[in-house]
This record gives C-alpha cells, sequence and structure tokens, in this order.
C-alpha cells in the first residue's frame, strides 16, 4: 500500500512474506525505475506485531524526490535487503525510556510506540517499561501530521486502559514560515 502524507512523506507499506523484524531496525531499498546501483538506507515504522512492514520517506535529495514523484504516477518494482540492526531492541526492558528525535528522524519511535500500543491492546504481562518521555522537534508543521494519528490513537487507548500519564510527549517546531 502506499500512502501520500502531508510536507511530502511517503509511507510504503509492504507484505511481511518471510519477513522478521524487530522495533528501531532498518532497510535498505532499491527503485530500478530510478536507479538499478543506489540503495538507500530506511528505518522501519511499523510494528513488529502487525502484517505488513512500513517505512516513511521524506523528500530530502534528488533519489527520495524522484522517488516520491514516480510514485504519485505508478507503483514501481522497488526491492528490499534486511532488516539490519538496531539500538533500541532493548527499549522494552527499562521501566522510563526517554525517545527524542529530530525530523524524519523519529521513525524508530513509530516503531517503539506503535509496539507499545500492540503489547497493551493484547495484555502483555512481560512489558517492563511503565513511562514513556517522548520529545520531536520538527522545522515545519507539516512534518508533524504523519505522526499525529499514532499519537493520538496511543494516547486515547493509554487513558482507557486507565494508563493516561503513561505517555508524556513534547512536540517543537523549530522553524517558522511567516507567509
Amino acid at each position: 500500500q502506499v500512502v501520500m502524507h502531508p510536507a511530502r512523506v511517503l509511507e510504503l507499506q509492504m507484505q511481511k512474506k518471510g519477513f522478521s523484524m524487530e522495533v528501531g531496525q532498518y532497510i535498505f531499498v532499491n527503485c530500478p525505475a530510478i536507479s538499478p546501483l543506489e540503495w538507500h538506507p530506511f528505518t522501519l515504522t511499523s510494528a513488529p506485531e502487525e502484517d505488513f512492514f512500513s517505512i516513511h520517506i521524506r523528500a530530502a535529495g534528488d533519489w527520495t524526490e524522484r522517488l516520491i514523484d514516480t510514485f504519485q504516477l505508478e507503483t514501481p518494482r522497488v526491492e528490499v535487503d534486511g532488516p539490519f540492526g538496531t539500538a533500541s531492541e532493548d527499549v522494552f526492558q527499562y521501566e522510563v525510556a526517554m525517545l527524542v528525535g529530530a525530523g524524519i528522524g523519529v521513525t524508530p519511535f513509530a516503531s517503539i510506540l506503535k509496539s507499545i500500543w500492540y503489547k497493551f491492546q493484547q495484555g502483555d504481562q512481560t512489558l517492563k517499561t511503565k513511562k514513556i518521555y517522548f520529545y520531536w522537534l520538527c522545522r515545519d508543521t507539516g512534518a508533524f501530521a504523519w505522526f499525529n494519528d499514532l499519537l493520538a490513537s496511543l494516547e486515547q487507548k493509554m487513558a482507557e486502559s486507565g494508563k493516561a500519564d503513561f505517555l508524556t510527549y513534547r512536540l517543537f517546531l523549530t522553524g517558522w514560515n511567516n507567509s
């Protein structure tokens, strides 16, 4: 599935056939229609509990601009290599976690927050995490839009579970367009 978000962020959701992942891992992506030799790393934004894996790609250079333009016209073939290591797979081993991201660098936290949402839904008793502090800095308001649904859903689920104080988040706008 292909989803176009505001601020030229492209979300690709792909089937998991034989694909096993952990939170915060990344994959390399190639689009032969753009270049048969270029492979670019993208952090997985899906949770291991989901039946697909996803990435979010922000237009940030020639290749990503061309990829997004191509997906707006057609659905080209993409090739994936990975997933590869992560520094965040131990996040659920601690009672308190602080997640700090900037711009599109927030993608590993999408995976972590989604996974926590699923763990709460499934009543996972092995989850040690009791509190999460999440800070996100962005230059423009459009960048916040694609992540808004996840935060709102997670906030609602926590409130319904009687854990409204489980997630504390702060979003910081670091740029402003006066026009």
